[in-house]
């Protein structure tokens, strides 16, 4: 991945502000959000189905790798995701917060999971990136484009992006 550091950033219409009294805003599934939130449907429907991911990365935003990158590393990624068409449709890349992992050492750690029961790939299922403060913009386009691509990021990617795992038999 190259390794320059860009710091450009794009904000979508919103970025992080919350809607504001008076406001009507529509989320990405069509429903009107509340007041307060950035995305939150105001009418809950509980059988309406949950938008489909391809793959869903996983980034630590606990006490010491939230902290490492200074900036909210999941809501950067997701506008990102937005500039380069992968926040929706089917090759969707869907990024969550998560608690600590207890890989602090690692630090900011990303799992990548992938939608194994619809079109994700196997290969790329549970592998753990490293350091991922230290990313820069380009170097999560790369990696984004090779999630949607089904290239296999064990042999796209040196092995020091990743963290090691001992497996038990």
């Amino acid at each position: 991945m190259a390794s320059d550091l860009t710091n450009a950033h794009n904000s979508s219409q919103y970025g992080n502000n919350p809607v504001k009294k008076g406001e009507v805003r529509i989320n990405e599934m069509g429903s009107e959000v509340v007041e307060g939130f950035t995305c939150k449907p105001k009418d809950y429907d509980p059988n309406r189905p949950i938008m489909h991911y391809k793959t869903l990365l996983l980034l630590c935003d606990d006490e010491r790798c939230g902290k490492a990158g200074k900036i909210d590393k999941a809501t950067h990624l997701r506008e990102l995701l937005k500039e380069m068409g992968l926040n929706k449709g089917k090759n969707r890349i869907k990024v969550s917060r998560t608690g600590c992992y207890g890989a602090c050492r690692f630090r900011q750690v990303c799992q990548i999971t992938e939608n194994t029961q619809a079109n994700g790939n196997a290969k790329n299922n549970a592998l753990w990136l490293k350091h991922t403060h230290t990313f820069s913009d380009e170097q999560w386009r790369e990696l984004f484009g090779m999630l949607s691509q089904d290239k296999v990021l064990l042999e796209e990617l040196s092995s020091e992006f990743f963290i090691p795992m001992k497996v038990y038999e």
